[in-house]
């Protein structure tokens, strides 16, 4: 009673008060704000476990990170950076690219205007060691065609489904219809792996999370890992926060807060 923790929960986190079983709270580390808390664990575990438990990512090797700004991308690059001379691509509309730079991506792609894959194959013509695939749908073919030999793909979502602010049954269709599909004896003759990752589905591995949160927050002790906070919004402002991701504003986590920060309130009193 009374320690500070952060929360793992697959919804219902929209609210001031929350229920949830002991084994899915974890203790923050000291120095860290409920801000940084509450974006620290989805978007970290979730980037771990691709880069390191499926990836295998190790010294001298190169990613490919979609959405590269986003909450698992900019999770996904601090950590390709407690790797040795990783080199990482980074997709992401051209104003985010000096913040991708400042972070650690060698190479940012703006996926609006050019083809990534034609850009990742200029300056790597073998393609990459490790593709994150958030993306889905035809994304997924370019993703298996950019690995090199022993190469790893890890799908863990399918943005492609969801256009603007609502579902565009269209582009569902045509994602589902262009869905990547390979049998066993294709991967034989291509030396290559594709893994398909939902942490949403990892409720009854408890143990594993538990280890893969204690090497998080040794990194985050370390000072290795902080997790990046584009804004902060009080529960009556969702709306305006749910656009600030829709319209790819974001430069990493968008947080929802039950009130507005003192200094807001104090102003608006003023």
């Amino acid at each position: 009673v009374g320690d500070k923790v952060m929360v793992l929960a697959r919804s219902g986190l929209w609210q001031e008060v929350v229920n949830v079983p002991a084994s899915q709270t974890f203790p923050m580390p000291e120095g860290m704000s409920f801000e940084e808390a509450a974006a620290l664990l989805v978007n970290y575990i979730t980037a771990y476990m691709i880069l390191f438990d499926f990836g295998n990512l190790r010294p001298n090797q190169s990613v490919l990170i979609h959405m590269a700004a986003g909450g698992v991308g900019t999770a996904a690059i601090q950590l390709c950076k407690t790797v040795e001379n990783v080199t990482i691509f980074g997709t992401a509309s051209a104003s985010k690219h000096d913040s991708l730079k400042e972070s650690g991506v060698a190479h940012p792609i703006d996926y609006r205007t050019m083809d990534y894959a034609e850009e990742v194959r200029k300056i790597s013509p073998k393609g990459v060691d490790i593709v994150l695939d958030p993306l889905g749908g035809s994304d997924t073919s370019k993703a298996f065609n950019l690995l090199k030999p022993m190469g790893k793909l890890i799908t863990y979502g399918v943005a492609n489904l969801l256009t603007g602010q609502k579902k565009n049954l269209m582009a569902m269709a045509r994602t589902w219809w262009n869905q990547f599909s390979i049998t066993a004896l294709q991967l034989l003759h291509q030396n290559k792996a594709v893994c398909g990752y939902h942490l949403g589905y990892m409720d009854e591995e408890a143990e594993l999370i538990r280890s893969v949160v204690a090497k998080l927050v040794n990194l985050y002790s370390q000072g290795k890992i902080k997790p990046k906070i584009d804004s902060v919004w009080p529960f009556d402002q969702v709306a305006e926060a749910m656009r600030q991701m829709q319209e790819k504003k974001n430069v990493g986590k968008v947080i929802l807060v039950p009130e507005a920060p003192k200094e807001e309130s104090k102003k608006a009193e003023n």
